[in-house]
């Protein structure tokens, strides 16, 4: 069993491969955090929580027991407006106004597998065996609320996930003004906190910082999860390393607006919360109601930043994607965006096409401009019927044009948006989120469609399902371009606006499921301006996503070693582009830019018709090398081995689980002069065994003999290069590939 009920301590005890996750009942009332980290045995696990007086700014909650005070408690769902001052995980408000509640322990329920969560993407087992799980229920029962906390454990990961369901058992009405997913306190404060930051075309970059006393917020109040700030962080202690030290890490599974937040309070512990942000929203409770939270993952690594990633990358990728293509290899791509932009016609594309397959590419996907009038990003959004301008014979006419060569067909979409010169805004202008006799915000000349909306779903679903259903389409890019401004909805009452941003979310989740259920063999990519919507609510329905618009082979080192920090490698989109790169105006090598871009599900932003035979001759090489790497690329382990973010050069590399093969790539941005000699050591490899060494690009230049131990404890001598922008990959075989 991996959770263990101990009736005379009351305590809980979570258990996993290398964890321990630990509970305790006070007073036979008060839910408490005990204890997460290294796993114990749980000899005596009712003596491990500890409590002292406090001064009267700490009011005790037992007048029979002044060392109990809710204000010093360490907790698992705190509230506000009793004796607890620190940030409440969730907050109620009654028909009186009042707003002050108080939930205690009620009963508790351990089971196997685990539960979904209704409407919303979670984590799954594929076998009960796999998991088990504890409810918790929690009841204030002066004015009838009720929280259902769940907690899973998985028994082959590390990784503890939770949510709650608040319930309305009153016989009258009550508002959630808020209602996170988690909370807890931890014993100390001496942590840094790392997150993940930046803007478009310049997502996920890394930032690390000492906690402080108050607290350490990020958040976003965008209604999509955004690029600005990812639905993560994590606490490191202060000797953490990406192979050393501990790091506890919380993601949320959500796609809208969220918050988590570090308080470190005056006695030098730390709460943290995390869920849907609070900010201008408010659920209405009818009697007999109850609001599903999204779900947390929690994931403690006793061995630094890259045992946390691993734990999550294993997880995300084969229990929170889904879909025929959660285990298949993903198709070498050709995109005509930066290629055409809105300038084709049916000849350009076929010859596009027929040049992407003569390369080697599998699919070709057809970007946006395609429907209604498309000539620029100012109209037809909403339209989505085929232009007869650009297309005459009509995208099954296209399609078969280009299977006939042996390539797959993909198509981009942008269903959450409307243009306001386009035939469904006309005919429908209340489609959209608008707010009466204010103005429509635009961005990139569109407004956002009002998802909370039944008929706007069910159109949604039925004008996407007649394009999918026209042809044999095997790819959908999903895009969202920009984000929620005058947040409000025709349909919903007065007392339900502030509901409006989550009601979207889960009617994108509605849209989503109904889709990717009718078409379980289309890969479907999301995408969001690039990375503005990679989380893992995203993940669940579509197994990839466009990392970032940003295609230059300096800049991606950031962000897919950032992205890299919880997501896996088969959840990157990578490209190799043009130079000048379009979003940087940098010119790169074309082997960098096929060394990055093979660090992640690999295709081409180009039109290959303008290599020169060189190039293409280069490019033939790289896609041939990728397929024959892909597998271990996109499942292998994943370890950072150089930060882009501490120095000149970057280095990561993939391991297949059985150690028996590994790929390094290695990247040095700018030239120094008289540079120092460097070696680059490895990670997870056998180091009782021995591997041959070559560079992937040139075999035929030969090959070393390496021990593991060697690799891992002395290093690969690196090249000493002039120029700037310079790349290697490295190949590792393990001698005997039959030895365990």
């Amino acid at each position: 069993m991996t959770i263990v009920y101990d009736e005379a301590s009351q305590t809980f005890h979570l258990q996993s491969r290398t964890t321990s996750y630990i509970m305790q009942l006070i007073k036979s009332k008060y839910l408490a955090h005990v204890h997460w980290g290294g796993k114990v045995r749980g000899t005596n696990p009712g003596q491990l929580l500890a409590t002292r007086r406090r001064c009267s700014f700490s009011p005790s909650t037992d007048s029979s027991d002044l060392t109990l005070s809710l204000d010093t408690l360490p907790q698992e769902l705190p509230s506000f407006g009793g004796s607890d001052f620190r940030v409440p995980a969730y907050q109620i408000q009654l028909e009186n106004g009042t707003t002050v509640s108080e939930l205690i322990y009620e009963s508790h329920r351990i089971y196997a597998g685990k539960p979904a969560l209704e409407g919303l993407p979670s984590t799954y087992e594929m076998e009960t065996s796999e998991a088990e799980s504890l409810d918790i229920i929690l009841s204030d029962n002066q004015i009838g609320l009720k929280a259902i906390l769940t907690y899973t454990t998985f028994r082959d990961m590390d990784a503890v996930t939770r949510s709650v369901r608040y319930v309305n058992e009153s016989g009258g009405k009550m508002k959630l003004l808020r209602a996170l997913s988690m909370g807890i306190d931890l014993p100390h404060d001496d942590f840094d906190m790392l997150q993940l930051s930046g803007t478009w075309a310049r997502e996920r970059h890394v930032e690390r910082r000492p906690l402080a006393s108050g607290g350490s917020v990020i958040e976003s109040r965008r209604g999509a999860s955004s690029h600005s700030l990812n639905p993560f962080l994590a606490l490191l202690s202060k000797d953490a390393t990406e192979e050393q030290g501990e790091a506890y890490g919380f993601s949320l599974v959500y796609s809208g607006s969220f918050v988590a937040q570090a308080e470190v309070d005056p006695y030098h512990t730390t709460r943290v919360v995390m869920g849907i942000n609070p900010f201008d929203f408010c659920w209405l409770l009818e009697p007999g109601e109850s609001f599903q939270t999204p779900e947390t993952v929690l994931v403690y690594s006793s061995n630094g930043l890259g045992g946390m990633s691993r734990t999550y990358h294993k997880l995300y990728r084969t229990r929170l994607c889904r879909g025929s293509y959660r285990d298949r290899s993903r198709p070498v791509l050709l995109n005509n965006w930066e290629a055409t932009y809105f300038d084709f016609d049916a000849n350009k594309i076929e010859e596009i096409a027929l040049e992407g397959k003569e390369l080697g590419a599998e699919l070709f996907v057809l970007d946006d401009g395609w429907f209604g009038k498309r000539d620029n990003d100012k109209s037809s959004l909403g339209d989505w019927f085929v232009d007869q301008r650009k297309l005459p014979e009509g995208l099954p006419h296209l399609v078969e044009r280009v299977r006939k060569h042996g390539m797959q067909f993909g198509i981009w979409f942008e269903h959450e948006m409307v243009s306001p010169d386009s035939e469904l805004y006309r005919a429908h202008p209340d489609w959209c989120l608008h707010v009466p006799d204010r103005r429509r915000t635009e961005a990139r000349q569109q407004l956002v469609l009002d998802y909370s909306r039944q008929d706007v779903r069910d159109y949604i679903v039925h004008t996407i399902s007649e394009v999918l259903h026209s042809c044999p389409i095997t790819y959908v890019k999903w895009d969202m371009n920009r984000n929620m401004t005058e947040v409000g909805s025709a349909l919903l009452p007065p007392e339900r606006q502030r509901e409006t941003a989550h009601r979207c979310i889960l009617g994108l989740y509605e849209v989503l499921e109904r889709l990717t259920s009718a078409f379980p063999y289309i890969l479907f990519e999301s995408c969001s301006g690039g990375g503005g919507r990679f989380d893992p609510g995203m993940l669940y329905y579509m197994p990839q996503t466009w990392t970032s618009d940003n295609t230059d082979a300096a800049e991606r080192l950031k962000i897919q070693y950032g992205t890299s920090i919880v997501y896996p490698i088969s959840a990157m989109g990578a490209h190799v582009s043009a130079v000048p790169n379009h979003q940087v105006h940098r010119t790169t090598p074309l082997e960098m830019r096929g060394h990055a871009a093979m660090s992640g599900n690999f295709g081409y932003e180009l039109n290959p018709a303008l290599l020169t035979d060189e190039e293409k001759s280069a490019v033939k090489k790289q896609i041939s090398l990728y397929k024959d790497m892909r597998f271990l690329i996109q499942s292998g382990e994943f370890y950072r081995l150089r930060s882009p973010f501490q120095g000149n050069d970057t280095a990561w590399m993939f391991v297949l689980e059985n150690g028996s093969e590994a790929l390094v790539a290695y990247f040095q941005v700018l030239s120094e002069p008289n540079a120092p000699l460097k070696k680059l050591r490895l990670n997870g490899l056998n180091s009782e065994q021995d591997y041959h060494v070559y560079d992937a690009d040139r075999p035929e230049d030969g090959e070393e003999l390496f021990g593991g131990d060697e690799l891992m404890r002395v290093g690969l001598k690196l090249p000493v290069w002039k120029g700037d922008f310079r790349s290697r990959l490295y190949r590792l075989r393990r001698v005997n590939l039959n030895t365990k």
